[in-house]
């Protein structure tokens, strides 16, 4: 019986096959490089393929035709056949590596090897195609020229996914780099806005409180005059209450206009151990401070900060005030409860100096901790509310940071955190 002739598309068909079922999409490379390598062992009944990643001296085996195991397999390439392909960029066809060891060398039991480099677009060898028989093998040009097809494909599919890969790192960068320059942009116009209304505030106030303050001024001289005119133990009393009343609406309309007024700094360099150490007897002859013991714990090296030094000394008397405040006056007996301490300490990086105030008073209630520096809200009785966010708004003028933690195991500390200007230790 008389054989047909077998046609070149014939033997091509079954090629294409391979060639068109080959799918891939970006994340998918491992099972796309698995496909080819199988399809050219396959088509080409070779004993092993693989699709090898080289680099850096380094061949890492991305797929193979027959199972290698878990874990990476990464090679040096030195001595080994795949060199040869990826330093000259060529197909290599080795018959028997055993006669010719020039080449290099065949993994252990396996003698002929077919080498095709993976290409990118602009030539740069990234890979290759190994495929390897335990018998010597002539390979066909027919053969290579499909292992080179399959290279092709494989070649364009790493290299389409490392740039998805850097595409991908490129949005994330940019998508939080978006999100930084946004929330930048809502804290500056969170902070213009801020600005505008206290400049709004801060005029209307000025305005309001001059008008007060003269009508007050002259009720308190009137007061005065009854004060001196009437004896009497009951007008005596109504008067002082009067003149008591008048003199705390003063000093409400004064902490009006320094919450209103724009936060101007005179800034210098201060020596922040030695201004506390300064500042200690005015703040213990504080009448607060009566039956209290002010406590002051220094940084252990030199501080320096630029700041406006009474605006400074201004949030230093009001935090030890309001500390002394808190202690109740039953509390006094216990030598622990009724001390006030100030300490100074730098933050672990250097970039920062704490200045915390802490006592061991009345907690504040958890519900009013986010708003005591809020203008208005006060945690003690006849309080008008404005100390702490004049506070708030100093501290905030210098770029710092204000916060309060208040527990009843622990008491309340207050703790500012200024920018340091120390030069840093090396």
């Amino acid at each position: 019986m008389d054989l047909q002739p077998v046609h070149p598309w014939q033997q091509a068909q079954p090629i294409l096959e391979a060639l068109s079922a080959l799918s891939y999409r970006s994340g998918e490379l491992d099972a796309y490089l698995q496909e080819i390598a199988a399809s050219v062992s396959h088509l080409l009944e070779l004993d092993w393929s693989v699709v090898t990643l080289c680099e850096d001296e380094i061949e890492r085996v991305m797929a193979s035709s027959i199972d290698m195991g878990d874990g990476d397999h990464v090679y040096s390439l030195h001595g080994l056949l795949t060199e040869t392909v990826v330093k000259t960029g060529r197909t290599l066809c080795v018959e028997n590596a055993k006669t010719h060891p020039e080449y290099g060398c065949p993994p252990e039991g396996y003698v002929s090897y077919l080498g095709v480099p993976l290409r990118t677009y602009v030539g740069k060898t990234i890979g290759t195609i190994c495929s390897f028989c335990i018998e010597p093998r002539l390979f066909a040009p027919e053969e290579v020229r499909t292992v080179e097809l399959f290279a092709e494909r494989a070649a364009t599919a790493i290299d389409n996914y490392y740039l998805y890969q850097q595409q991908q790192k490129f949005n994330e960068v940019l998508e939080a780099e978006v999100i930084n320059r946004t929330e930048e942009l809502r804290l500056a116009q969170a902070q213009l806005i801020e600005r505008e209304r206290l400049a709004a505030i801060g005029e209307f106030a000025s305005t309001i409180v001059h008008e007060i303050r003269n009508p007050v001024t002259t009720m308190v001289m009137g007061l005065n005059y009854f004060k001196k005119t009437y004896t009497s133990e009951p007008d005596q009393a109504r008067v002082s209450l009067a003149l008591e009343e008048a003199d705390r609406l003063q000093n409400l309309l004064k902490e009006i206009l320094l919450y209103a007024k724009p936060q101007t700094l005179q800034l210098e360099e201060l020596d922040l151990n030695a201004l506390m150490e300064s500042m200690l007897w005015q703040l213990r002859e504080m009448p607060e401070a009566a039956g209290k013991q002010i406590k002051f714990l220094p940084e252990s090296t030199k501080v320096t900060i630029l700041a406006d030094k009474d605006k400074l000394k201004q949030v230093t008397i009001n935090l030890i005030k309001n500390a002394c405040e808190a202690i109740p006056a039953e509390s006094c007996g216990n030598c622990l409860n009724r001390v006030v301490t100030c300490k100074i300490e730098l933050e672990t990086n250097g970039d920062r100096v704490c200045i915390s105030v802490h006592n061991r008073g009345t907690p504040i209630p958890a519900d009013l901790l986010p708003r005591l520096t809020q203008p208005f809200c006060s945690g003690k009785v006849g309080g008008t509310g404005l100390g702490l966010a004049i506070v708030k708004r100093i501290v905030d003028a210098h770029g710092g940071v204000l916060s309060i933690q208040s527990d009843k195991s622990v008491g309340t500390e207050v703790n500012i955190r200024l920018p340091n200007s120390s030069p840093k230790k090396t």
